[in-house]
C-alpha cells in the first residue's frame, strides 16, 4: 500500500468533518462514505460519534449495513469513537428494542453509560500504544508528537463492561466513580474508544489507526 492509505469516514450522521481533518493530519487520504460503492473503495473506515440509533437506521436506509458487516468480517480495519464503539460491539446493553449493531468486536458495551449530555466530562488517559510513544510527523514537516497522556472528551459516552479474551484493553478511566472502566480497546484491525479524540486537536489515535490500515 502507498504511504497514504484511503480511509473513509461514515458520513450519515455525527461528527464526520472532525474525523476527516484528523485523518488528513495523520497522513491519510480521507473521504466521506455514504454509499456502498464508496465503501468498496476504502482501505479502512471510521465510525464517528453521533446518535447510534439514528446511524443504525440510516445504515439500512442507505443499504450500507450488509456490505459493511461483510467487509468487517473480511478484515476491514475500522475505528469507532463513542457511537462507533456501540456499532462495533457484539453485545449491547441499554439499547433501544429494535437497535442493531454491526458487530465484530467481542465486547459488551453499555450505551450512555456515563449519563446524559450534562454528565459529559474530560480527563487525561494513558492509552497503550498511543501515549507511551513519540509520533513522527507523517509528512516530515513538523516535529514529532511527544509521548504523554491523551486528553479525552466524553459526551454521552458508552463504556465496555466486558471484553473477550482476544480484545486488548488500551485505556481505562483513572479516577472517580468510574475508575477502572474500559474506554479504549483493540482487537486485530478493530479499534474503539468511548471518547472523542477528533475534537481535541490530538491526532495520535488517528495515527495509530492509520498504522493499522497500512499494516492490513
Amino acid at each position: 500500500m502507498s504511504a497514504a492509505p484511503v480511509i473513509g469516514v461514515l458520513g450519515l450522521q455525527g461528527d464526520s468533518r472532525e474525523h476527516l481533518a484528523a485523518l488528513r493530519a495523520a497522513g491519510a487520504e480521507a473521504v466521506v462514505v455514504r454509499r456502498p460503492e464508496e465503501l468498496a473503495s476504502v482501505h479502512g473506515l471510521v465510525l464517528p460519534g453521533g446518535e447510534s440509533t439514528v446511524i443504525d437506521k440510516l445504515l439500512r436506509v442507505f443499504e450500507l449495513r450488509e456490505p459493511l458487516v461483510r467487509r468487517i468480517r473480511e478484515g476491514l480495519p475500522v475505528y469507532g469513537s463513542c457511537a462507533g464503539m456501540i456499532l462495533l460491539a457484539d453485545r449491547l446493553l441499554d439499547g433501544t428494542r429494535d437497535q442493531q449493531t454491526l458487530g465484530g468486536l467481542d465486547v459488551t458495551v453499555r450505551r450512555n453509560a456515563f449519563g446524559r449530555q450534562v454528565d459529559s466530562f474530560e480527563t487525561d488517559l494513558e492509552i497503550t500504544g498511543v501515549s507511551d510513544r513519540a509520533w513522527p510527523d507523517p509528512d516530515g514537516a513538523a516535529a514529532a508528537v511527544a509521548p504523554g497522556p491523551v486528553h479525552a472528551v466524553f459526551i454521552r459516552a458508552p463504556w465496555v463492561e466486558e471484553a473477550g479474551p482476544d480484545v486488548e484493553a488500551l485505556g481505562v478511566v483513572p479516577a472517580g466513580p468510574a475508575a477502572g472502566t474500559i474506554v479504549a480497546v483493540r482487537a486485530g484491525n478493530l479499534l474503539a474508544t468511548s471518547f472523542h479524540p477528533e475534537i481535541t486537536g490530538d491526532t495520535r489515535v488517528h495515527r495509530l489507526f492509520a498504522e493499522i490500515v497500512r499494516a492490513a
